[in-house]
C-alpha cells in the first residue's frame, strides 16, 4: 500500500514514539506538529512512500531496519 506524506502523518501523529533506523543509527522522535517535516523526512523513502519495514507495536512505530533495534523489539 502506497501512502503519501499526509496519509503517513495522519497515522503516526498520535504515536508515543517513532523509532527510525538508518544503518547503525536509530533516531527516536516524539511526534509534535513542530517536528512534522523532520519526522516525515526521516520516515519517507526516496520513492515518496513510507520506508520499509515499518512496524506498529502498541503506541510506537519502528521504521527501517537495524539489527540492534529489532533485537530490542523482540525482547518487548
Amino acid at each position: 500500500m502506497k501512502l503519501n506524506p499526509t496519509e503517513v502523518w495522519e497515522r503516526i501523529k498520535t504515536a508515543q514514539s517513532i523509532h527510525v533506523a538508518r544503518g547503525k543509527e536509530v533516531n527516536v522522535f516524539n511526534p509534535d506538529v513542530g517536528l512534522r517535516d523532520d519526522i516525515l523526512k526521516a520516515v519517507m523513502g526516496r520513492s515518496g512512500n513510507l520506508r520499509a519495514p515499518t512496524l506498529q507495536i502498541g503506541e510506537s512505530f519502528f521504521v527501517g531496519f537495524n539489527a540492534k533495534l529489532y533485537d530490542a523489539i523482540l525482547m518487548l
